[in-house]
């Protein structure tokens, strides 16, 4: 089981499966080998699961459990976000090489812990328990999207077969939380969090157009200052900030960890959610970007265009603002926010992409199950809830479950999590290792 979870995610790393909002700008050979990978690394699961191709590339297992009244879907994707060739990589970024970290041994890539780690970890424990003969107590589902990181379809179309099926899962796992070490100053135990809801993922376009002109006669108040001028009115502008219940019964959870001093000021608190709210919505803005995340809707400006050359001045600036949305927010209310904000009625709004927060899950059995897994195989972390500020497939899952969770089983610490997305990405062996080991115990649990 080391050996084979282990150099799979080597082999999947190694193909670069860089998916893009532009179908003619993926490479689907690269897809296509990594299907064909996936399956000459897990041959039991290839033979003897029941298989559904979703999307271009997407993959949908179902193993036949004792019994379907409650089935169970694990979820992952196979593909990945693009790599900056200008990034300081300390080892190739698709080279899927093991290297010495400040932890131990590392395999280092792209998608080792977004989200290849994932696939290689619950193939491995499906495969495992297919050799001891395993049978489930429920219906197991594997949903693997191929285009997660722009937020394409495949998702969508796996929700669709399931409920023309009659499927409606008791528990639905994703890719979100993690062991996650240094999550909160002071706390010196890792967190292991587990995504009840999801922001929602919303873009936004502001568009500023003027005349333009030559760059050596330039007019007050042209298209890019008025731009400038509206960021910068966002900037000074954030949405309300206040803890919704998952955070404070995170809280709760971290209270008997805090240090010392903090201790007696949180504890009077803890019994009622009036007053425990501004305590810990305070405490969370002023713990850094992470945890002041967990507050509110935040609006980043990622995308700026203006002029064509240095010597035009531009007709048409534009910015894009990837906004997320906070449980207890709508798009609408975000949107008015902005144009409040702006405080300009020449700048144009567009709504690019428009994602609602997603429910809250109940933190009942299916969940209890969940945490009781990270006890067993963790039983260093502090198991809670949390509100995950980042995107997933499972957002699509709650139109048909109740009970979606986000949860990647491996430890990971802050500078690993600042990798997602970024440079010099990896995960350490024995972590792997681990997560594939609690993927199984996980399958082991099933309830009858």
């Amino acid at each position: 089981m080391t050996d084979r979870v282990v150099s799979a995610l080597q082999a999947l790393v190694r193909i670069p499966t860089v998916s893009d909002r532009d179908p003619a700008r993926v490479d689907t050979d690269a897809f296509d080998r990594l299907l064909s990978e996936l399956a000459t690394q897990f041959p039991l699961l290839h033979e003897r699961l029941e298989l559904t191709r979703v999307g271009t590339h997407g993959l949908l297992f179902r193993w036949a459990g004792a019994s379907a009244d409650r089935p169970v879907v694990l979820m992952a994707h196979l593909d990945v976000v693009p790599v900056d060739p200008e990034a300081p990589w300390q080892h190739d970024a698709f080279g899927g090489e093991i290297h010495d970290s400040d932890d131990g041994p590392a395999i280092w890539g792209r998608g080792t812990l977004d989200d290849k780690g994932c696939v290689a970890a619950i193939c491995d424990a499906v495969e495992s328990l297919l050799e001891a003969e395993h049978t489930p107590a429920q219906d197991v589902w594997l949903s693997f999207g191929c285009d997660e990181e722009v937020s394409g379809t495949a998702a969508v179309e796996a929700v669709t077969v399931l409920r023309d099926r009659g499927v409606t899962p008791w528990l639905v796992l994703d890719e979100g939380g993690a062991i996650a070490g240094g999550a909160f100053p002071g706390v010196k135990a890792p967190l292991g969090v587990i995504g009840v809801t999801e922001k929602g993922t919303t873009s936004l376009e502001l568009v500023a157009e003027g005349r333009g002109g030559h760059a050596s006669t330039p007019a007050r108040n042209g298209p890019t200052a008025r731009l400038a001028r509206a960021i910068l009115n966002l900037e000074r502008s954030p949405f309300p900030a206040t803890a919704p219940a998952p955070t404070l019964e995170l809280m709760r959870r971290l209270a008997p960890h805090l240090p010392m001093p903090l201790r007696p000021v949180l504890s009077p608190l803890l019994t009622r959610a009036d007053r425990l709210a501004p305590v810990v919505t305070r405490a969370l803005l002023a713990a850094g970007p992470e945890a002041a995340a967990m507050t509110r809707t935040t609006v980043a400006t990622t995308t700026l265009s203006g002029s064509p050359a240095l010597n035009v001045i531009a007709s048409t600036a534009k910015a894009g603002l990837n906004i997320r949305v906070m449980v207890g927010d709508t798009v609408a209310g975000v949107v008015e926010h902005v144009r409040r904000a702006v405080a300009d009625d020449s700048i144009r709004i567009d709504v690019v992409e428009s994602g609602e927060a997603s429910p809250v899950s109940p933190m009942d059995e299916p969940f209890e199950l969940v945490e009781a897994c990270i006890g067993e195989v963790f039983p260093e972390a502090v198991a809670t809830p949390y509100v995950m500020m980042a995107a997933t497939d499972s957002r699509h899952f709650t139109a048909i479950s109740e009970h979606v969770y986000r949860f990647a089983p491996f430890r990971m610490t802050k500078a690993q999590r600042q990798a997602i997305h970024s440079y010099d990405e990896h995960i350490g062996v024995a972590d792997l290792v681990d997560g594939a080991r609690w993927y199984r115990l996980l399958i082991e649990r099933l309830p009858s």
